[in-house]
């Protein structure tokens, strides 16, 4: 008998063990930008895995075989790969890489013979190329690099004068321009093309890509977003401007002073698609809208569609675009014709891989190539022999990651509240029985206008595998519901996406499976604020993390590198009583009430939420006696990109949680 039972623990240890857990994450192939060849045979791809030993991410380039899947390498040890494109021939493939294995080399355009053989490399830009495009002709490339600093006269003066900048800024701002250059010569010989104070936006995450170079099919033309400065955060300055090839002139398309931006030429050139706001109502979903290329404001054409979508890939006889967004909690690619309704095409249970920007390449008979996951399996290569055709998955990088897992089920739920029909996505513990009691985790998203989506998510799994009912709900702000669930966050940040958020937990609780006395919190950036709203208004949790939370809305007017955006729907905090709004909604002015256990985690460097916000929100709470701790990423950006730090903070959702919900 005791044998017996010895055993049974053996076996109970090796399930426990063969679940999720956040190392698992470094062992996921990430696959990117896949770029599906002219005619249709092979897909380029970028992998991208941890390098635990460098502590970063390294990326390679692949090209896979469309009829058998059968993988070549075609990048070996260099660092930077990204943004494979393929020559209009295809003949040829352009990549962007680091110049040298020096760690501060910059990235360049190099070139690699599609039948394989040595890339060689085609710029040589001090500041390194931001991004690229081949002519249609495929003679040369335009490409984009920020201008040199301009240096103080006084030697050892490093002065700069601020403008609608970020905190973080050492050096002031320098507009970024297009060159051009041969596909065949390349080097030193690469021709200015663009110039002046103003400048091509610069992306930084998370958010859309950059907006694109878009040639016109005739060569003669170069459609961009043109910002009115390089002040990256300066509100409402993109505008779509049309560059002449042969003299760098640059005239606007529209006349409108709201932004627009990603403009892409129409397969005949006689139309531009681009990006503005739905109905041209500042604070609306981003809609897709077609302008004649001779200028003037043209017609909205996802009209109808009424989903916050990105990006416009045509298809091969121009008559119909993809474009994607988030649907209830899936994300979703639509098939939108330019004289009829939209119609969503059936993925079945994949999920497009959406970061801002759906991951989505069409080849001139019309395969279409994208990356997707399902609830149970990380990001793979997917290929459609049509609009109508079954996925059909070319690549399983990530098979013997998942092969040995006990991964929780994932499904949405859904429910109705102030009028409002909302959503969420639920992911279980691997051996739930809905007739036990479980403690329940809120994972809230970022953004605000974003979505929790069924697709597959490490932190979810991490949280689920330690026995909790993870929550992920879709608030109002939210992108996956339609314009008046997303603009009801409006002048409500705070309270009624809260009441949202309870409303969801209601509904779990009358399934009967959840303990009532363990319920915790978390998120990162509008996850965080949601988080420390949350814990101020609601005195239920038993434990909360923090992350990147913007708990001050003065702080992030005034230091981020995009809340600027602000003025335009609340008007600046400094005039007349606006500050009244700014105060309201900021979950620190209700710090004092808050008494739940509460981790904070945030990047020194990070523009986008000041760290600022939470070192106030860590004293707040110190000096009121609520159990806190702080950790601290000395990196840039809004959350860590690296390895290292990405698995910690996922590590250390579990074990704060672990502590408060036993």
């Amino acid at each position: 008998m005791k044998r017996i039972f010895v055993a049974l623990l053996f076996i109970a240890a090796i399930a426990q063990a063969q679940r999720w857990q956040p190392s698992d994450r470094l062992r996921i192939a990430n696959l990117n930008d896949p770029q599906i060849s002219p005619d249709g045979k092979s897909i380029a791809v970028v992998v991208t895995r941890a390098n635990v030993k460098e502590n970063r991410y390294d990326g390679d380039l692949f090209m896979i075989d469309v009829a058998t899947g059968e993988q070549r390498q075609l990048s070996y040890d260099r660092r930077g790969v990204a943004a494979p494109r393929w020559s209009p021939d295809g003949s040829q493939l352009a990549f962007l890489a680091n110049a040298s294995s020096e760690r501060d080399a910059k990235r360049q355009i190099w070139i690699l013979p599609a039948r394989g053989g040595e890339a060689r490399r085609i710029t040589d830009a001090a500041r390194g190329v931001q991004q690229y495009a081949w002519s249609p002709d495929g003679a040369q490339l335009a490409f984009v690099t920020s201008d040199d600093p301009v240096p103080n006269e006084e030697k050892g003066n490093r002065s700069f004068e601020i403008g609608d900048d970020d905190y973080l800024n050492t050096t002031a701002p320098t507009p970024s321009h297009i060159w051009l250059v041969s596909a065949s010569s390349g080097g030193d010989k690469a021709r200015r093309l663009t110039s002046g104070s103003w400048s091509l936006p610069v992306a930084h995450p998370p958010g859309p890509a950059p907006s694109p170079l878009a040639w016109s099919p005739d060569g003669k033309t170069i459609a961009i977003t043109r910002r009115d400065t390089p002040h990256g955060g300066t509100p409402n300055s993109n505008r779509i401007a049309l560059v002449d090839v042969a003299s760098g002139s640059v005239q606007r398309l529209t006349t409108r002073d709201l932004d627009e931006t990603q403009p892409v030429f129409t397969p005949d050139g006689t139309h531009i698609a681009y990006w503005h706001a739905r109905g041209s109502e500042p604070g609306s979903e981003n809609s897709i809208w077609l302008a004649p290329a001779g200028g003037g404001m043209g017609f909205e054409v996802t009209k109808g569609l009424d989903r916050n979508v990105y990006r416009t890939v045509w298809l091969p006889d121009g008559k119909a675009f993809i474009t994607g967004g988030h649907d209830a909690t899936s994300t979703a690619f639509w098939l939108q014709p330019l004289d009829g309704p939209a119609r969503r095409i059936n993925l079945g249970e994949v999920e497009p891989y959406f970061s801002y920007w759906i991951d989505v390449s069409v080849a001139k008979n019309g395969t279409i190539a994208f990356t997707g996951s399902t609830p149970s399996h990380p990001r793979e290569l997917y290929v459609m022999a049509s609009l109508d055709a079954a996925p059909r998955q070319l690549t399983h990088l990530n098979d013997a990651v998942v092969a040995s897992m006990q991964l929780g089920r994932t499904e949405p739920v859904t429910w109705k509240f102030e009028g409002f029909d909302e959503d969420g996505v639920v992911t279980y513990p691997p051996d739930f029985d809905a007739a036990k009691k479980y403690p329940l985790v809120l994972y809230i998203h970022g953004g605000p206008r974003s979505a929790s989506t069924v697709s597959f998510a490490t932190i979810p799994q991490s949280l689920a595998a330690k026995g909790w009912v993870v929550f992920q709900p879709n608030y109002r702000g939210s992108d996956n519901l339609g314009n008046t669930y997303t603009r009801a966050i409006r002048d409500d940040a705070g309270a009624g996406p809260g009441r949202d958020v309870i409303a969801g937990v209601e509904v779990l609780k009358k399934r009967g499976f959840i303990d009532e006395n363990r319920i915790a919190v978390g998120g990162w950036s509008y996850g965080g604020y949601m988080t420390s709203w949350m814990i101020g208004h609601y005195p239920i949790f038993k434990a909360a993390v923090s992350g990147a939370a913007v708990n001050n809305l003065l702080d992030e007017y005034a230091l981020s590198d995009s809340s600027l955006g602000r003025r335009l729907t609340w008007g600046s905090p400094f005039v007349g009583d606006n500050m009244k709004k700014y105060v309201e909604q900021s979950p620190i002015t209700y710090a004092s009430k808050i008494r739940t256990p509460t981790l904070i985690m945030s990047d020194t460097g990070d523009v986008r939420v000041p760290i600022t916000q939470s070192y106030q929100m860590y004293y707040a709470l110190k000096d009121n006696g609520v159990p806190v701790k702080f950790i601290a990423f000395p990196v840039s950006g809004h959350s860590p990109e690296d390895p290292i730090h990405g698995t910690e903070i996922e590590r250390q959702y579990v074990n704060w949680f672990a502590q408060y919900l036993k």
